[in-house]
């Protein structure tokens, strides 16, 4: 796998965007927002850090060289940054499908010729159940060979859709909604999800496809590899102009020392069209998190709608301990990204039906840390890092990434604390139902004082109180009796 332990770079959470003295959402460029934020999108489809922004950076190269209309660059310049936004909505099929970590199969799915033949079932024969018994590879290769080649189709269509669709949600234009859509579509029209041919095609999203794999191969192998695969796959995967396009930018040195920096998200807005720079207000960064949230919830069955349950219930508590509308704000920022850094957690263990091994949950107990990184990059959101990532901590010390004790713990951090426990008991996992309202305060009441805050506890009950709390156990059923369907 990539070296997703590693997501971020020395120092980087010591930025002023990563502490409360960040600047006001008003002088934010939302070019920066979203550029900080693809990381999370590298990390499901298990590519090394920054792939989103080279992408970008390459992707923007093109266009400049081919004198994309004004007009069309801030559509591409975007959907460049979110071409994944959908990514991880075929996480849990593919890794049912496959017996294998998602992230390395979307990783390696990348690099292969998927539309030959050969190639594909190569692929398949090196990728199912890695760790199976020969019985269980061989099972699960008639399985997807009796899926023909709808089945492949299938998982594009579910993530072309879903990430146009947020696309929209967050209010980009239609231009990045349909590129992002028809990402994986090829010149030839052998590509996925509708067959489009040729001219068929967005222009923005032929940039898109090309530069997407232009990036795996020269971060991989470096740009003579990635020359030989555009040239490879020119007039069938790609548009031949555009192909020559980015031919011409081999012996652009300067270019390309900026696609290899280390810092990549940096750099993409000197690629950002001027006349069509954003500013995140606080609104938009509102949708931001919320679609992020949305993002990471689709990645598994059982985890579908928790992050916008937590961001709920936590911001009940923290009506009821009287933060103000401003504060809350940012609670529920923090409740609707807090597991975001599970993007980067396999779905072999986050669907497991049976208990975890010490090592599975070594590897999910990562998962904040991730959160930490991912939104402590983030300009206008980075103040909200510790907190959100601070929501398995627990008061004496024992709680993880960080074993933070009381006294370092500030009250919206407990209070997500406890949100997040109460909505996760009340939900279905694969290994058990959900429990019922009486059940969960007999579990938390054990802890309360000593693990979670008394006080954040006492506020929760009191919200509950008020109200007839639902459970999201519907919504985790229809959404696995969906996944049973499509597989």
């Amino acid at each position: 796998m990539p070296p997703v332990d590693s997501l971020p770079f020395a120092g980087e959470l010591n930025s002023p965007a990563a502490h409360p003295g960040s600047p006001i959402a008003a002088e934010i460029r939302l070019s920066e927002v979203i550029a900080a934020m693809s990381y999370a999108l590298d990390i499901t489809e298990g590519q090394p850090q920054g792939h989103a922004a080279r992408t970008c950076l390459i992707g923007m190269r093109i266009a400049r060289e081919i004198k994309l209309p004004a007009i069309d660059q801030s559509a591409l310049f975007y959907g460049l940054l979110l071409k994944d936004l959908g990514c991880s909505s075929n996480a849990a099929k593919m890794c049912y499908l496959f017996g294998a970590d998602d992230r390395q199969v979307k990783r390696d799915i990348k690099t292969i010729d998927w539309p030959k033949m050969t190639a594909s079932i190569q692929f398949v024969q090196n990728q199912v159940a890695p760790n199976g018994t020969r019985l269980e590879r061989l099972l699960k290769m008639v399985s997807m060979a009796l899926q023909g080649p709808s089945g492949p189709k299938r998982l594009v269509q579910t993530r072309c859709e879903r990430g146009s669709m947020i696309a929209r949600q967050l209010g980009f234009p239609e231009a990045t909604a349909s590129a992002i859509h028809q990402l994986d579509e090829h010149w030839n029209g052998k590509g996925h999800p509708l067959g489009l041919k040729g001219e068929q095609i967005s222009p923005l999203a032929r940039i898109m496809g090309l530069a997407q794999t232009v990036e795996v191969f020269f971060s991989q192998q470096g740009l003579l590899a990635a020359i030989d695969i555009a040239e490879d796959r020119r007039g069938r995967w790609f548009d031949p102009e555009l192909v020559d396009a980015f031919l011409a930018t081999r012996d652009d040195f300067d270019f390309w020392r900026r696609v290899h920096h280390p810092n990549p998200h940096q750099q993409v807005a000197a690629f950002e069209p001027p006349d069509a720079a954003l500013i995140a207000d606080e609104p938009q960064l509102d949708l931001i998190a919320a679609a992020f949230a949305q993002v990471v919830d689709a990645k598994s069955p059982w985890t579908y709608k928790h992050s916008a349950g937590v961001a709920d219930i936590a911001v009940g508590i923290g009506e009821v301990l009287g933060f103000n509308p401003l504060e809350l704000r940012g609670i529920r920022r923090a409740g609707l990204l807090h597991d975001i850094g599970k993007l980067g957690v396999s779905n072999l263990i986050l669907d497991k039906l049976g208990k975890m091994t010490d090592d599975e949950f070594t590897e999910l107990k990562k998962h904040p840390r991730f959160t930490e990184q991912i939104v402590g990059r983030v300009a206008g959101l980075g103040g909200l890092a510790e907190i959100a990532a601070a929501h398995h901590e627990k008061l004496n010390g024992r709680g993880y990434h960080r074993g933070i004790m009381a006294a370092d713990l500030p009250l919206e951090a407990r209070l997500l604390s406890v949100a997040d426990i109460f909505e996760a008991l009340s939900a279905a996992r694969p290994y058990r139902d959900g429990m019922p309202i009486e059940k969960i305060y007999e579990i938390m009441d054990r802890d309360a004082g000593f693990a979670i805050c008394e006080e954040s506890y006492a506020a929760l009950k009191h919200w509950v109180d008020r109200r007839t709390f639902t459970s999201r156990v519907n919504d985790q059923l229809d959404a696995v009796e969906k996944l049973v369907d499509e597989i």
